[in-house]
């Protein structure tokens, strides 16, 4: 790490049908996520959990792109991708909460993912309580 630079490994692939765009009503829809062999001595236990957070590589989308209007609605105020969810950002980390639906054997089956089909998954984790905030705050485009 000598030059500021990491690998990660792939440990999984989202299958979808969401080809270019997420659709609106992605917290509705189920996804799977399927571990690659290698790694499936790793989900033991991870059915007793109710939701998972997914951390991807965004493939498709913009490392360039500072500043994004939120939701791309224009009448967003111009935001850094830090303060904003949005996809483009320097390093093409992705973070989201999914409910676990099942698991059968390699496959995770979730609801509420909002990753492309053939999103890279970098690692899954389970979701814990301590993860959420007290009385958190946001700016006024953030949806409630």
């Amino acid at each position: 790490m000598a030059d500021g630079r990491f690998e990660f490994e792939e440990v999984a692939r989202v299958e979808n049908d969401y080809k270019d765009e997420i659709p609106k009503d992605y917290r509705d829809r189920v996804s799977d996520i399927v571990v690659h062999e290698d790694y499936i001595d790793a989900l033991l236990g991870i059915e007793e959990h109710s939701h998972v957070v997914i951390i991807s590589w965004l493939h498709k989308s913009d490392r360039t792109i500072q500043q994004v209007r939120p939701m791309k609605k224009p009448e967003n105020p111009l935001t850094g991708v830090f303060a904003t969810r949005s996809p483009v950002r320097p390093n093409l980390i992705g973070i989201t909460v999914c409910e676990l639906i099942k698991r059968d054997g390699n496959v995770l089956t979730v609801k509420g993912l909002d990753f492309l089909d053939g999103t890279p998954v970098i690692d899954i984790k389970s979701y814990s309580h301590h993860m959420t905030a007290e009385d958190p705050t946001y700016p006024d485009w953030v949806p409630r």
